[in-house]
C-alpha cells in the first residue's frame, strides 16, 4: 500500500490481508480469526532475573521462521513492527542438573502495530497502556469466573490446569 493508502471496505469475506474483515463488531486487517501460524525460532538465550520470591523479569530476543511459506500476495510489508504482549504458563520440570523441559501456554495481545510507511505507532503509550489494563480487566473477569464456576464442582485431586498437560 502507498501512504497514506486505507485498505479498502470489503463487505464479504475474503483472504485477502488487507481485505476489511469483521469480528463481533471489530473491524479489522490481517489473518482473519480463526486461523493458525506454526513458527520456528532460532537457538536463543533466555535471560531472566528474580525481583521478588516469586517474581521473575525476563528478556528472549530471537528470529522466528514461519514453517512453510507465507501464500503470495499475504503479510503485511517489511518493516512493519508490533507490541505484543505475552500471558503465559510456563510449566516445568527439573530432568538433570542443568535440564528443565518447557512447556508454554498462553495468549498473546497485540498492543500496537506501526505500518512500514509510518512514522509513529498506531496507539501512543498512553494508549497502549490503556489498551493493556483493559486486557488485564478482561482476564481478571475470567479468572474470578472460573473460580465461581469451580466452586459449585466437586473438589478434585488438582486442579491446576499446566501446558505440560493441556
Amino acid at each position: 500500500m502507498k501512504k497514506n493508502q486505507k485498505p479498502q471496505e470489503d463487505n464479504h469475506k475474503s483472504t485477502d490481508y488487507n481485505a476489511f474483515k469483521e469480528f463481533q463488531g471489530q473491524k479489522y486487517t490481517g489473518m482473519q480469526v480463526g486461523r493458525t501460524h506454526t513458527w520456528n525460532y532460532d537457538a536463543g538465550a533466555w535471560k531472566e532475573k528474580k525481583i521478588t520470591p516469586d517474581l521473575w523479569e525476563f528478556n528472549y530476543n530471537v528470529s522466528k521462521h514461519r514453517k512453510g511459506h507465507a501464500p503470495e500476495g499475504s503479510g503485511v510489508p517489511l518493516d512493519t513492527e508490533y507490541h505484543w504482549y505475552i500471558v503465559a504458563h510456563q510449566n516445568v520440570r527439573k530432568l538433570d542438573a542443568n535440564t528443565y523441559s518447557t512447556a508454554m501456554r498462553g495468549y498473546k495481545y497485540k498492543v500496537a502495530h506501526k505500518r512500514a510507511d509510518k512514522d509513529s505507532w498506531n496507539v501512543g503509550y498512553k494508549g497502549q497502556r490503556k489498551r493493556l489494563i483493559k486486557f488485564f480487566q478482561t482476564l481478571l473477569k475470567q479468572l474470578e469466573k472460573e473460580e465461581a464456576e469451580e466452586a459449585h464442582e466437586p473438589k478434585r485431586k488438582s486442579s491446576v490446569k499446566t501446558a505440560h498437560n493441556k
